[in-house]
């Protein structure tokens, strides 16, 4: 088989959370591109639109959906909205997140959940009700929950962001575990440090230029970096794949752990 009939998503229909930007933009033109009708979940209606536009002046098939993944209601709009405009969604991707940088002593209940809720609760939910529908409907699918390399070791200032992290990669196994006879793999991407609009100033000045010692490839991930580990955990190519987190960073943690 042809690497391009492998990895073809034609007739598949993705939803994306936080597709507005970023690394869910990403996702999102990455599944167009290779055949996917895509689901764009954001806040941000504007940013969605745009996006919405890009995907389809590249040829793709692309509808947006305004909701906050914490909002439970709103969850399953998304889904009957997406649903609504092209069929049973067959791949999801919990992309959507937010990061902190507090001390431990400093954060406090209402950060911790806001951080727990969205990087963990949600994830869960997202992920529930994706496969309840895929179950339903007799579909096969790919959930891909978005993991960091957080997830398995530290930094100061990220406990919150980190335990959710964690519990992410602990939560693909479980799902990957119970869902996979039933025809939905569950896996997760772990990235290390990607360039985005949240922290391309940071990573552009000269303390976030040092990080890249820490780096055997010696740079911050960038675009396309992360489009072979989403194609290969969607698509034919990974069909024996199932609760497992690929590591993309570079070579990170490989290095810190010697």
């Amino acid at each position: 088989m042809k690497a391009a009939e492998l990895f073809d998503l034609t007739g598949r229909v993705a939803l994306v959370t936080g597709a507005s930007g970023g690394l869910g933009l990403r996702f999102a033109e990455v599944l167009a591109a290779n055949g996917a009708a895509v689901a764009l979940v954001a806040r941000r209606a504007d940013r969605l639109k745009d996006a919405k536009t890009k995907i389809e002046q590249a040829g793709g098939k692309a509808v947006t959906i305004e909701a906050d993944v914490l909002d439970r209601a709103a969850m399953n709009r998304a889904f009957d909205q997406a649903e609504a405009a092209f069929g049973t969604v067959t791949i999801l991707v919990n992309n959507a997140g937010v990061a902190h940088s507090t001390r431990a002593t400093d954060v406090t209940e209402e950060e911790w959940r806001r951080i727990v809720g969205t990087n963990l609760d949600a994830v869960f939910y997202w992920a529930q009700e994706g496969a309840r529908r895929m179950i339903a409907a007799k579909a096969k699918g790919a959930i891909v929950n978005i993991a960091s390399v957080l997830g398995f070791g530290v930094s100061k200032g990220t406990i919150a962001y980190a335990t959710a992290k964690a519990g992410v990669v602990q939560m693909t196994k479980a799902l990957g575990l119970e869902l996979a006879f039933r025809g939905v793999r569950v896996n997760a991407i772990a990235p290390g440090w990607f360039v985005t609009d949240i922290n391309r100033e940071y990573l552009s000045s000269e303390q976030g230029k040092k990080l890249t010692r820490d780096i055997p490839v010696g740079r911050f991930g960038q675009d396309g970096d992360l489009d072979g580990a989403l194609l290969l955990l969607v698509s034919d190519a990974g069909g024996y794949m199932a609760g497992t987190t690929v590591v993309v960073d570079g070579g990170q943690m490989v290095a810190l752990r010697g």
